[in-house]
């Protein structure tokens, strides 16, 4: 297993990308800006985006585990790197996300905790209505952990 950064053609890995964030062009806004990880397993099963957000916070924007590998541990493997990478330059790591009994008690059980929300965050900035697990995402629910 090893987990390398992209530096050059980040779109090539789009598909993994949109699993996370399904509107390309919301994913157009943070892409180039941040910085980009893989997670090699005999091919590619799991993605991270990251930026800096100033004030000593990094941003989880974008991570992904390939539908075929996923519940294996490839995404908390990588949020275990990121945090370790990054503990010494930021005092926060942060994730947004749906409110989502699938996505929230992940990043619970990786050691996030509610930070806030951004009422109807889904509804204005997407073109189309999301849904995770037959639920209509709507506001979006920020995480945080100390690094």
């Amino acid at each position: 297993m090893n987990i390398r950064e992209i530096t050059d053609n980040k779109k090539q890995y789009l598909s993994l990308l949109l699993l996370a964030d399904e509107q390309e062009n919301m994913i157009d806004r943070y892409l180039e800006r941040g910085t980009m990880y893989v997670l090699e397993d005999e091919g590619i099963k799991c993605e991270c985006v990251v930026t800096d957000e100033g004030d000593g916070i990094l941003e989880i924007k974008n991570i992904a585990t390939d539908s075929d590998c996923q519940r294996r541990g490839y995404g908390k493997i990588m949020l275990e790197f990121i945090a370790e990478k990054y503990k010494d330059r930021y005092d926060i790591l942060q994730v947004g996300t749906g409110d989502s009994p699938l996505t929230i008690p992940f990043y619970e059980n990786c050691g996030f905790a509610y930070s806030h929300r951004i009422k109807n965050f889904f509804t204005e900035h997407y073109d189309h209505p999301i849904y995770e697990n037959d639920v209509q995402l709507t506001d979006m629910i920020y995480l945080r952990k100390g690094l």
